[in-house]
């Protein structure tokens, strides 16, 4: 896996998408991708989506059903839910927000599902490129301060 490379965690509604069609979607799509079926998007737990970070995706997604066309009625809107939840959870911590996306299936059907998927991955490696840059200034100014203080200690 390149360092440009991000690792995105994909969990979807396999009631309404065929994951076989999904993956082979997704093959264009810039990024490693883990795909997750679920009997609907509900069924999606905050302790799933946290797992998925946990396991170092630097993306998670879930696709849901058209509003209104849940086979369990509200699942849609709990996946929706949760999702946004999480997502102030990842902003409290530190990792910001945008890094969870919950996407609606939409009259676009799946061609519409693809381009979101792909302007989500688009952002999640702007994010994570920020992330190391972020990380390299850290590393750099450390050892700065470090050859700094070792110099300081030379002279004295």
């Amino acid at each position: 896996m390149g360092t440009d490379q991000v690792k995105n965690c994909l969990f979807f509604c396999s009631t309404n998408i065929d994951q076989r069609e999904l993956k082979k979607r997704c093959i264009d799509i810039d990024g490693e991708w883990k795909f997750i079926p679920l009997p609907c998007s509900g069924k999606v737990d905050i302790q799933y989506l946290t797992k998925a970070f946990e396991s170092r995706a630097d993306g998670v997604a879930v696709v849901t059903c058209k509003l209104g066309e849940c086979r369990y009625l509200e699942g849609n809107l709990r996946a929706r839910k949760r999702v946004q939840a999480v997502d102030s959870l990842l902003q409290e911590i530190g990792l910001g927000k945008g890094r969870i996306a919950a996407i609606q299936l939409g009259d676009g059907g799946l061609d519409q599902v693809i381009g979101e998927l792909k302007d989500f991955s688009d952002r999640i490696k702007a994010l994570s490129q920020e992330k190391r840059k972020a990380e390299m200034q850290t590393i750099v100014s450390g050892s700065s301060q470090a050859s700094a203080i070792t110099s300081h200690k030379e002279s004295a």
